[in-house]
């Protein structure tokens, strides 16, 4: 990615502090920014003066004035922070990845639907039926749909439409309600134009609970049509995947979900039961297959390297593999690599997975992170890309992919962005903070490094680079920088 700013198209000088405090304003859209997130984002947690923000922000000011842009362009509103009103920007992060919206027109966003049911406990299914549509819409050529991770941050009762759609970088906006009462379900869904907030198609499903995959389907469908008309149908049929005939099995791998996405042993060792239930109910259910993988493979890595959990993870993976789910192909294929001597044949699955759903985040933030680990740095850089265009707010394994790469390249103010960026995505995980603490030591900021390196220690006290090399060492030029900056610490 080019980092420049034009007036006129003449460059403009700007120090390389003052330019990450105009990405960031750039990317709020007018909105305030402040002052902890541009310390947060800018320097990364270092501990600075108090009046580095302002200096840095009047050397913007001065240097925009100078192009003839006018000082008025940077705002600062008192006691909160700093606005960017007035200017034509593209600009986006400092490090390599583009974080912004730059989606195809028909690029949709399914909002979280509003449970009815009256039981807060249903809402992980609300949740799950329109992951299950996202899912169905992901599997069409030429549609982008923004991951779920991203697209529920916005509540059921979202109100500024516009605003959400440039936030998530999409014209169409998906919003719904679920309401479950014994044995029927009934579902509405409305279609809007995010900027205009006119309502393009609506509909409302009162079935049996039985029916609930045909109004899935029926759904997406229905929403193919209204987005792009001209779609072939035998694309539009690539809405049904693999589901399970029970749905039972589809239930316990909803609760299970709910479990996992702490990435954390205990979190899996929750699922793993439920998932296990799931496959008991329909053997061949290839969400509960991978699902059931990642848990054991969380396991493995973070909670004491049994053969036990490896081996576990392994068959529930290749299970997995033999569906044409892409999700479930992308998280199997991140188990696969993290613990088969075969890493190919990850990436084969890797391959499928893209070449069923090109847009499916899962497989592509798995498949960057795997790949710079390998070091493939433009690949995997390019699926770290697009995968935070697809899902701008679940961004922890595309930055995480992106900083290993730029490690490997020697870039390491591009490789700390990235994994403070990753840290702010999941400060609990302590994988991004070892990436951190690797770019701090290379760019000689001993004090800082130290300090992260104990927030390392202080989630996962066990951590030795012997017992992360287990899984991640497959390429020795890429890992053993990496462990060698560790031992200065």
């Amino acid at each position: 990615m080019n980092r420049a700013l034009t007036c006129s198209g003449a460059p403009v000088k700007l120090n390389s502090r003052a330019f990450d405090i105009l990405c960031e304003l750039a990317l709020a859209h007018g909105e305030v920014v402040d002052k902890d997130r541009l310390m947060a984002r800018v320097w990364a947690g270092r501990i600075v003066e108090e009046n580095a923000i302002q200096v840095h922000v009047s050397s913007l000011r001065k240097a925009l004035e100078a192009a003839g842009e006018g000082q008025s362009h940077v705002v600062t509103v008192p006691g909160r922070g700093y606005r960017l009103v007035g200017m034509d920007t593209s600009a986006t992060s400092p490090g390599s990845v583009d974080q912004g919206g730059n989606h195809p027109g028909t690029s949709v966003a399914v909002l979280r639907f509003a449970n009815l049911s009256g039981d807060p406990a249903q809402d992980y299914f609300a949740d799950g039926i329109v992951e299950d549509i996202i899912t169905g819409l992901a599997r069409i050529g030429g549609i982008s749909v923004i991951a779920s991770n991203s697209s529920f941050t916005y509540g059921a009762e979202a109100r500024d439409l516009a605003k959400v759609g440039r936030d998530l970088g999409c014209r169409y906006l998906v919003q719904g309600s679920v309401r479950k009462a014994d044995h029927r379900i009934r579902i509405t869904a409305r279609l809007v134009e995010a900027e205009s907030g006119r309502s393009l198609w609506a509909e409302r499903y009162d079935r049996r609970f039985d029916d609930l995959f045909e109004v899935q389907d029926s759904i997406a469908m229905s929403l193919i049509g209204a987005i792009e008309p001209n779609l072939r149908k035998a694309e539009v049929n690539r809405v049904r995947r693999a589901r399970p005939n029970n749905l039972g099995a589809y239930d316990l791998v909803l609760r299970a979900l709910s479990s996992m996405r702490t990435t954390m042993p205990v979190g899996a060792g929750e699922a793993i039961p439920l998932l296990q239930q799931a496959l008991e109910l329909e053997p061949d259910y290839s969400a509960a297959h991978a699902h059931l993988s990642r848990c054991f493979q969380i396991r493995f890595s973070r909670q004491g390297l049994h053969e036990s959990d490896r081996e576990s993870a392994i068959r529930h993976a290749r299970a997995a593999t033999r569906s044409d789910d892409a999700t479930a192909l992308g998280t199997a294929g991140l188990v696969i690599w993290f613990l088969d001597s075969d890493a190919q044949a990850a990436f084969d699955v890797f391959d499928r997975a893209l070449s069923i759903s090109n847009s499916n985040v899962v497989a592509l933030g798995n498949s960057a992170f795997a790949q710079a680990w390998m070091g493939r740095t433009e690949v995997a850089i390019a699926r770290a890309q697009r995968a935070l265009e697809l899902s701008p707010f679940d961004t922890l394994i595309a930055h995480m992919a992106v900083a290993v790469a730029e490690l490997h390249l020697n870039r390491f103010e591009k490789a700390q962005w990235a994994a403070s960026l990753a840290v702010e995505a999941n400060p609990s995980f302590s994988v991004p903070l070892i990436l951190l603490t690797v770019a701090l030591v290379r760019l000689g900021r001993m004090k800082d490094a130290r300090a992260t390196a104990s927030k390392v220690l202080a989630l996962d006290p066990t951590f030795t680079m012997p017992v992360w090399s287990v899984t991640v060492r497959k390429n020795p030029a890429v890992f053993d920088p990496i462990a060698e900056a560790w031992t200065k610490l």
